[in-house]
């Protein structure tokens, strides 16, 4: 989508920074105390980091990482190399070195900026096999006696004495940048395979940020953003786009044992997040609803019930009759305001994105005044192409696609995309761009989906992913997980199995703090989640609920046997993606043993 003004990310960053300069933009933690940052401060810091790149040489187009949590250094590290004219690749902090080690060598980055000494020494143990990359800058830490490792500070000193000494070089290198130009370079976290190295141009960057505009997602007074997630990933850098279009302020502290914390201290008008807290916050409150007895456990299930007959009303295009009205005015004040005040009080809605949302909890949700739109993406495509938003929002959808970008649905139910924002191609891998986008221009995002009539987007499952059991039925795996999860609140994760076998299993893991509420509250002294997994008590539960999704299903899709796990799958382990997506093929490696023993039979020939 062609815009007047804004070319690239650095036009975007300095249209900003003339139109607001005293308007705080982003806030962030320092020495037990959040400060502040206005757009004319922040122009300063990333003018210094962009002097100092150019004070250690990158040259226009090059390739400069991150690898780091998400903090306010993050931020200013790429916007400095965006305005330097290189590109920016961004590696999530879990990576092991090998991972760090292939991304920077595929990448070609000839600088990389970590937050700390663990990571220096993944990159210190490949540094033989990263010939391009001179320089490391660190966030926290010294410097190396070679001088390879820099602390971000003295980087900061670099910039601004070239600055003083090239006067006018920074507006000149931004206004040189061209829209086509790669501004990210992004690594699928892929669940399978070597990740790929997606480019998104300036040019994709500045279109989906004014389609956002147009859209009005985001669009609402006062409007305050806590931001945790990791800005590794494309939701990350389409928010922090979006954030210089629109000019909204950004909390950003990406610590996750501080969320709740945040929340209350912040209060937030919106929260980008992923299904997984979602379906942890879900799962915490109906556990403390079932601990407080059953007269609360009544007061909540009318409260829910009340809220959603009022939401289901209003979705109609209706206004709830005065019965219905007081029902729900009575439900807000006994039960939805506490639940509400966890997010800090102030929240208009949360955007969900990176993986499904069930719609049962999001449906929970809404019906206590807690709005999550979900929305879709890949890498690919800058990450959104879809979102619901309040005015035009269906729960169990993805919403309509963002203006300027088309959506269809292929014969074979694969969803295709086509649009500005959507990738290049794959970093050095021309056959794979080929496969990926065909010779119209569409992208074959290999998700399976339908579509309304309205054009509202429902994505079923990953085409990959599909069980074909050996009765030639076919099975979608992520949304019968969801369905157990929510039927069992003790179960942290679930993988659905069954491809080429005569029934479908499952693998579960125990949310530990659910499981050790359960067992205090049978009268249990075990409080080893491990052990729990054993106890014939406790799969009777998960039965229980099992056998209530099991009810309404086909024969074929039923869940038949299942198998809990001593601990949950974990990124350390390579079981799941950074972004929690269920590493498939990995996982049921790994578990091919407990897997067979449901079977009774041995592993399937490939």
């Amino acid at each position: 989508m062609p815009d007047e003004n804004s070319k690239t990310v650095p036009d975007l960053f300095l249209e900003r920074v003339g139109r607001t300069p005293d308007d705080e933009a982003f806030r962030y933690p320092e020495d037990g105390r959040w400060v502040s940052l206005s757009w004319a401060e922040m122009e300063a810091r990333v003018r210094a980091v962009a002097g100092g790149l150019h004070a250690l040489g990158v040259a226009p187009e090059q390739v400069c990482a991150i690898l780091s949590a998400t903090r306010i250094e993050w931020v200013l590290a790429d916007y400095g190399v965006l305005c330097a004219g290189g590109a920016t690749s961004a590696i999530y902090p879990s990576s092991t070195a090998e991972e760090c080690a292939f991304i920077l060598s595929d990448s070609g980055a000839v600088v990389a900026f970590v937050d700390g000494a663990e990571q220096v020494a993944k990159l210190a143990s490949r540094r033989a096999e990263l010939p391009a990359l001179k320089h490391v800058v660190t966030f926290d830490g010294a410097a190396s006696q070679d001088g390879w490792v820099m602390p971000f500070a003295e980087l900061v000193e670099r910039g601004r004495a070239h600055d003083r000494a090239h006067p006018g070089s920074f507006e000149e290198t931004a206004a040189a940048v061209r829209p086509e130009a790669t501004a990210t370079l992004l690594y699928t976290s892929g669940t399978t395979g070597r990740p790929k190295g997606v480019e998104l141009t300036h040019h994709a960057w500045v279109s989906q940020s004014r389609a956002v505009e147009i859209s009005g997602i985001l669009d609402h007074p006062g409007a305050f953003q806590f931001f945790w997630l990791p800005l590794a990933h494309s939701f990350g850098k389409m928010v922090g786009t979006a954030q210089l279009r629109l000019g909204f302020p950004t909390a950003v502290d990406g610590r996750i044992d501080r969320i709740v914390e945040n929340l209350a201290r912040l209060r937030p008008t919106f929260v980008c997040a992923v299904p997984r807290i979602f379906e942890k916050v879900h799962a915490k409150i109906l556990s403390g609803v079932r601990e407080g007895g059953p007269v609360k456990a009544a007061l909540f299930r009318w409260a829910l019930e009340a809220g959603r007959e009022a939401r289901r009303v209003e979705r109609e295009g209706r206004r709830p009759g005065p019965v219905l009205a007081a029902r729900r005015a009575l439900a807000d004040r006994l039960v939805f305001q506490r639940i509400r005040a966890l997010f800090g009080g102030r929240l208009q809605f949360f955007v969900s994105g990176s993986a499904p949302l069930s719609p049962e909890v999001a449906g929970f949700f809404d019906a206590m005044g807690v709005a999550i739109l979900e929305g879709y993406g890949l890498t690919e495509t800058s990450a959104a192409t879809h979102c619901n938003r309040l005015d035009a929002w269906r729960v169990g959808t993805v919403g309509l696609p963002l203006p300027g970008m088309e959506a269809r649905v292929a014969e074979d139910g694969e969803v295709l995309v086509r649009g500005p924002w959507v990738m290049r191609g794959y970093h050095g891998l021309p056959d794979q761009t080929a496969e990926a986008i065909d010779a119209d221009g569409w992208l074959h995002t290999g998700d399976v989906g339908t579509m309304d009539a309205q054009g509202f987007l429902t994505i079923t499952d990953r085409k990959k992913d599909l069980i074909k059991t050996s009765g030639g039925k076919y099975v979608a795996p992520a949304e019968l997980e969801a369905r157990i999860k929510l039927a069992c609140p003790l179960a942290s994760q679930v993988l659905v199995h069954g491809d080429r076998r005569n029934f479908v299993s499952a693998l579960v893991t125990l949310d530990p703090e659910a499981a050790l509420s359960w067992a205090a509250g049978n009268g249990l002294e075990e409080r080893d989640p491990a052990a729990l997994s054993r106890l014939p008590e406790l799969h009777a539960v998960l039965q229980r609920g099992i056998d209530r999704v099991n009810a309404a299903l086909p024969r074929f899709a039923a869940v038949r046997k299942f198998t809990v796990l001593p601990a949950e799958f974990t990124e350390a382990a390579g079981e799941v993606t950074p972004s929690q997506k269920l590493k498939r093929r990995s996982i049921e490696g790994r578990y091919r043993a407990e897997l067979d023993a449901m079977y009774g039979e041995a592993r399937p020939p490939a």
